[in-house]
């Protein structure tokens, strides 16, 4: 099974940027739709954009289109999550997840990282 790690979480005031990487254990990973997944304090997990294979399909939700961008480099096994304008309602833990269709629903993904903490505040 695909293992994957998230990283580049941390803590940045409001209109900052980060970006998040999504690295996994195996060349595999080409083969797979690669999706964000984020949750809030007090929330529900909810799927914010994903990437199918070879990149050649995008998607993002309302919430951040236009302020994020995914993208993939399947030589270094990674995804990643370039994330500007950031607000306070950004704040939540990160997740990626590998799945083999292109949809916002977790039981699609069969495989996840532990997440990383995005924390926007000034």
């Amino acid at each position: 099974q695909l293992q994957l790690m998230e990283s580049g979480g941390g803590f940045v005031q409001p209109g900052g940027s980060l970006t998040l990487s999504c690295t996994a254990s195996m060349s595999a990973m080409k083969n797979y739709v690669i999706a964000w997944f984020r949750q809030a304090p007090g929330k529900e997990r909810e799927g914010i954009s994903f990437i199918t294979m070879g990149g050649s399909m995008k998607n993002y939700v309302d919430s951040v289109k236009g302020r994020f961008i995914i993208s993939r480099d399947d030589t270094k096994n990674t995804v990643y999550l370039q994330m500007s304008r950031l607000n306070v309602e950004d704040t939540a833990v990160y997740y990626c997840a590998a799945g083999r269709s292109p949809i916002f629903i977790e039981k699609g993904y069969e495989s996840w990282g532990v997440g990383t903490q995005v924390t926007v505040s000034s």
